[in-house]
């Protein structure tokens, strides 16, 4: 048996008329710059976060570095986040001049750990960029209190948990801001790059709209130096079409999941250490990670099996060489450093067959002879 990472073929069949004939109205518009499927999805993403702006950018990415500018982030400017997440985290603070300062996670759910960041504030603090890895919210409410006592912002990075809620609060409500990414991947995808900011901060909102077309207000009048990172139309079609099928889509991957932790209890023990979900949280699973002995000759054999896997992430930005003169070296954050030599990704999307997953947790089990 084959069994994909991800297999979008069987959402685009079924959604396959309704995107196409979106496609031919943007085209027939005429309209393909920030047109009216931009402002609809800016509206509706921005409702569903509980929030009052939605800013669509070029990609996940941007909409990070956007808005640390639009808080005034940049050259002298501490921003307080964690090694374990995907590059572009660490890489916007650093392009918006400022210095990254990672502090470890909590090793349960791979979050940052609300306690150590504390400790890491300074004089140059800004801002904390806690990201919402694999789907579920860090402690988003400590994380508050936190940046109130000491008067930061804070920029949620949801790039991986659109959908998911902490204490019954949505992404975005509790931050300053927070930004989504719609890479084709993400639980809500599209079929290229894009992004975008959502915050009930009028004037994070207002310069996050000027910095993606430039920093020109009016047109052509340019008053901060901004870039070109706008959502584009068709993407945002394909958007408008997919996001009424997002809730249905979340409970399906938590489905998944359930499904997964059975399998791997029954089959395996506690030779696997399945996802924790911690009380007060909705997980969207945009992942469903495991930690395991052996990963890597794991990873090889359901390979060989026909299981394909990902590893999210293999070294912590702490250490990636780009940041060596920031001084941190093996060992000062440890718990991240153990994390990225165990977790193992499992094929997770909403189509995913139940006999696909069994035939997943069998060959963990035959690997580790059971």
């Amino acid at each position: 048996m084959k069994v994909p990472m991800l297999d979008l073929s069987e959402q685009y069949q079924e959604l396959k008329s309704e995107v196409l004939e979106v496609l031919d109205q943007v085209m027939s518009s005429s309209r393909f710059i920030l047109g009216d499927q931009v402002k609809k999805l800016e509206q509706d993403i921005a409702k569903y976060s509980n929030t009052a702006h939605g800013i669509g950018c070029g990609n996940g990415s941007d909409a990070i570095h956007i808005a640390l500018q639009a808080l005034g982030v940049g050259p002298g400017d501490e921003v307080i986040t964690t090694p374990f997440t995907f590059f572009a985290t660490g890489g916007a603070i650093a392009r918006a001049g400022a210095k990254p300062v990672y502090v470890d996670i909590d090793p349960a759910t791979f979050n940052i750990d609300p306690e150590k960041i504390k400790a890491a504030i300074t004089e140059k603090t800004k801002a904390i960029i806690p990201v919402h890895l694999y789907g579920q919210m860090a402690d988003m409410e400590r994380i508050a209190q936190i940046a109130k006592k000491y008067n930061l912002a804070v920029v949620e990075d949801a790039a991986q948990a659109i959908g998911a809620k902490h204490n019954g609060k949505s992404v975005g409500e509790l931050g300053t801001a927070a930004t989504y990414s719609f890479f084709p991947t993400k639980n809500l995808g599209a079929y290229g790059d894009g992004g975008m900011i959502v915050t009930n901060d009028d004037e994070v909102a207002e310069k996050s709209r000027v910095i993606r077309v430039h920093g020109s207000k009016p047109k052509y009048y340019h008053h901060v130096l901004g870039y070109n990172s706008r959502l584009d139309e068709l993407q945002a079609a394909i958007l408008n079409v997919k996001f009424p099928h997002l809730e249905r889509w979340s409970k399906l991957r938590r489905e998944k999941a359930a499904t997964y932790t059975a399998l791997l209890k029954e089959k395996l023990g506690d030779l696997v250490v399945t996802p924790v979900e911690k009380e007060g949280n909705y997980h969207v699973y945009h992942q469903y990670t495991i930690r395991v002995e052996k990963r890597d000759e794991l990873q090889k054999y359901l390979n060989e099996q026909g299981v394909s896997t990902m590893i999210y992430y293999p070294l912590p930005l702490h250490v990636q060489p780009v940041f060596k003169e920031l001084g941190y070296k093996e060992g000062d954050l440890p718990n991240a450093e153990k994390a990225a030599k165990e977790v193992l990704s499992l094929p997770m999307f909403p189509e995913l067959k139940t006999e696909q997953q069994e035939y997943v947790v069998a060959k963990i089990a035959e690997f580790y002879g059971k």
